[in-house]
């Protein structure tokens, strides 16, 4: 099950053109292409005739031709051509779903389109403010249900064991997790303080010496993460450490669509407070971050299989709190979209002859 009424990334902005462009988000299938004036368009991925994809059709000027029997449709979903007849059924049209071009990517709201709000999408703290650099990678397919991603993305711990020389190598066991509900999901953090700066950080922190590093962990509803972090010379942990002069500060934003039950897609980029426009340096963290990325793939993988195909019951330990408390409210929000069920009266008692 998934929350639909929501906005989803579909793609990243440059991947769509004047081409027809398959996705498979929330197990539906949609067809993505961009109009001769820029706008970008999404249609149910299938003529509603012999349900070909229209994917595999041809698009003519700004509307989709199907590749079977030519049953034209607009940009709103709507069937205006059927070849060889002067009637077109009122079931000839497709669904259209609302879409959005913001940071880059193209959002997509998958549920009732009357609901849907461009301000319910997540915002992005300084993005294309001056002194603020960004990175970004492709894209991610992870075999595994996004569940276990945004587990994963709840999780400051599991960096000291899925990623040592990189994000990791600070266990920092007895620094406690803080866990908060926001209206919009979980946040777990804490300070690990007094520590080495590790390898992925190194070559830009500003400061020698041990420091203290804020693990900023948050999942908004439905699989948005917000993984903000922040390392300062130690003893300088606080709520205003942002602020302090040699702060280094990354804010990685991380957006995981469903395709269905097995498979998630992944998008992300970071931004940063230094080197703002330094290609180099932005190279080098996106490479840094996607081969970081790919550990986690590695074992996302692993878990989903392990959880589709076990034996024995798994057990849950204290740093699972956030990840369980997102899964709960989130099954909340997913079942107060579910239509009601009616109410069956019940037959009358039955009552013996006499």
């Amino acid at each position: 099950m998934f929350l639909r009424n929501a906005w989803y990334v579909a793609a990243w902005d440059r991947e769509i053109n004047r081409s027809l462009t398959p996705r498979r988000i929330l197990d539906e299938a949609i067809v993505f292409y961009r109009t001769a004036d820029g706008q970008v368009v999404a249609l149910e991925d299938a003529c509603p005739h012999r349900k070909l994809p229209l994917s595999m059709g041809r698009l003519q000027g700004d509307q989709i031709e199907c590749g079977y029997h030519g049953l034209t449709f607009n940009a709103t979903g709507k069937c205006v051509r059927i070849p060889c007849s002067t009637y077109i059924p009122k079931g000839a049209r497709v669904r259209s779903y609302p879409v959005v071009s913001r940071y880059g990517l193209v959002w997509i709201w998958m549920g009732a389109a009357e609901l849907a709000n461009e301000s319910d999408i997540v915002p992005v703290a300084h993005w294309a403010e001056p002194g603020w650099g960004t990175n970004s990678g492709d894209a991610m397919t992870v075999d595994a249900h996004y569940l276990f991603v945004t587990d994963n993305l709840l999780d400051p711990s599991h960096v000291a064991w899925v990623h040592p020389g990189s994000f990791g190598d600070t266990a920092c066991e007895t620094e406690p997790v803080a866990v908060e509900a926001t209206g919009q999901g979980i946040i777990a953090l804490r300070w690990m303080r007094g520590v080495e700066v590790t390898p992925f950080y190194a070559p830009f922190v500003k400061f020698q010496g041990p420091c203290d590093r804020l693990q900023h962990y948050e999942v908004r509803y439905p699989s948005h993460a917000v993984i903000k972090a922040v390392i300062v010379p130690a003893g300088s942990a606080s709520p205003d450490a942002e602020q302090h002069p040699q702060a280094f500060i990354m804010d990685s934003y991380n957006f995981m669509t469903p395709v269905d039950g097995d498979q998630t897609r992944y998008y992300w980029f970071q931004m940063r407070n230094f080197a703002p426009d330094d290609a180099a340096v932005s190279q080098q963290m996106t490479d840094s971050v996607r081969a970081i990325f790919e550990q986690d793939r590695a074992i996302l993988k692993a878990v989903h299989q392990g959880f589709k195909h076990k034996r024995t019951p798994n057990i849950d330990i204290p740093i699972d709190s956030a990840p369980l408390r997102f899964r709960r409210r989130l099954s909340q929000l997913i079942a107060a979209e579910q239509p009601a069920q009616p109410v069956t009266a019940a037959p009358p008692p039955t009552v013996a002859a006499t």
